[in-house]
C-alpha cells in the first residue's frame, strides 16, 4: 500500500526500533511508496511513512532492495555532499563515505554482510541516518 510521506520532524527524530519478521507489511508498504515516488526518490526509511522500525528500501543499481536492522560496520573515503529528502524541505550539506560495509537482515531474518560503494553507499547512509533519528 502506498503510504503518505511523513514530514513530522518529531517522529523523524526518533530512533527506530529493531524490526522483526512481523514487520514485513511495513517493508511492503515502504517498497510500494518508494516505487510510487521513483521519479524523485531513490531510498526511504520506515519512519518516512510514520513507522519507527529499522527498515530501509532503496534503488540498488536498478533494482529495489530492502534491509532490516542495517548497521554500517566499516566506512572509508569521506567526502562532503548535499542531499535532499522527501520528508524535509531543501538540500542539506553532509559528510558521506565512498565505501561502506553493511550488516543487515532480509525479510526472512537471515543475516548478510556486503560492501557498497559510490551512489548506492550514499543512499544507504542517508536512510540509516533516518533510522538513527538524524535529520540532514
Amino acid at each position: 500500500m502506498i503510504r503518505e510521506i511523513n514530514k513530522d520532524t518529531a517522529i523523524l527524530q526518533l530512533k527506530a526500533q529493531p524490526a522483526t519478521a512481523a514487520d514485513i507489511a511495513i517493508a511492503d508498504d515502504l517498497l510500494d511508496t518508494l516505487r510510487a515516488h521513483a521519479d524523485g526518490c531513490v531510498g526511504m526509511a520506515a519512519n518516512m511513512i510514520g513507522e519507527p522500525k529499522a527498515i530501509i528500501a532503496f534503488d540498488n543499481e536498478g533494482s529495489y532492495m530492502e534491509m532490516f536492522n542495517p548497521v554500517i560496520t566499516q566506512k572509508s573515503g569521506s567526502y562532503e555532499t548535499e542531499e535532499g529528502c522527501l520528508s524535509l524541505t531543501g538540500q542539506r550539506k553532509t559528510k558521506r563515505y565512498q565505501y561502506i560495509k553493511v550488516r543487515w537482515q532480509d525479510r526472512q531474518m537471515v543475516s548478510h554482510v556486503k560492501r557498497f560503494s559510490g551512489w548506492t553507499a550514499q543512499i544507504i547512509q542517508h536512510e540509516i541516518d533516518h533510522l538513527d533519528g538524524i535529520l540532514i
